[in-house]
């Protein structure tokens, strides 16, 4: 595959330091609105991730920080992942995560479970720092969560989380650059279609998520089956 043109490298690199500018900006009572706004929509259809596997990331830049949402669903028999680079230009992979595990500093000086369990992720909360109108996600440029997606089978289930400042029209999609399946905002859940984004309830999202786990047969299990887990 041929790279990229170095003009439309400038133009991602000048809109992700714009993006990030944008979002440092944000007054902290501010984004502690937004952030709640962001967790309740998460907590309402939680129920989708019941028995899962869910890979998330330590909150970097001004990001939602996922961490109590998380922690909430492990007490509801899901396991939590938080991801590692071990090669560049390679997939990364997970490490089962609760809170007081062991931690060992990362890429970007992000923490990573150290010593445990290696996790696949059925769902995977992916912050982003561009969003655009068909659920085409802007990352920081290192491509690991589009590898990772690319490379797992059956493919997670990806959900972009970011605030609505993060909205542009078009991340100018190239071949490597998958699309992701949900997009939350501070303003809603939506789905993402073949050529556009679907504002969903919280109902709709438990059915639209339910019938995309089935389709690509990610393992799930009843709700008696779940148990609180322990570290």
């Amino acid at each position: 595959m041929t790279s990229p043109p170095v003009d439309f490298k400038e133009r991602r690199k000048a809109t992700r330091a714009m993006l990030i500018a944008r979002r440092l900006a944000v007054p902290v009572a501010v984004h502690e609105r937004w952030s709640a706004l962001i967790e309740a929509s998460l907590r309402e259809g939680f129920g989708a991730l019941e028995g899962m596997t869910v890979g998330f990331c330590w909150p970097f830049q001004g990001e939602f920080d996922a961490r109590p949402f998380v922690t909430d669903l492990r007490g509801r028999g899901v396991r939590a992942a938080l991801p590692a680079v071990v090669a560049k230009a390679q997939p990364l992979e997970f490490r089962e995560w609760w809170p007081g595990v062991a931690m060992a500093n990362g890429v970007y000086d992000l923490p990573v479970p150290e010593g445990t369990a290696r996790l696949t992720p059925d769902v995977m909360l992916i912050p982003a720092l561009g969003i655009g109108s068909q659920g085409d996600r802007l990352g920081y440029g290192g491509g690991y969560f589009d590898r990772t997606l690319a490379a797992l089978h059956p493919k997670p289930i990806a959900v972009a989380i970011a605030f609505e400042l993060s909205r542009i029209a078009t991340i100018e999609p190239q071949w490597h650059d998958v699309f992701m399946d949900f997009i939350v905002t501070e303003t809603g859940i939506e789905a993402a279609t073949v050529d556009r984004l679907e504002k969903l309830s919280a109902a709709g999202f438990r059915a639209r998520f339910a019938a995309l786990a089935a389709e690509r047969g990610l393992p799930r299990r009843e709700p008696d089956q779940v148990r609180p887990r322990e570290p």
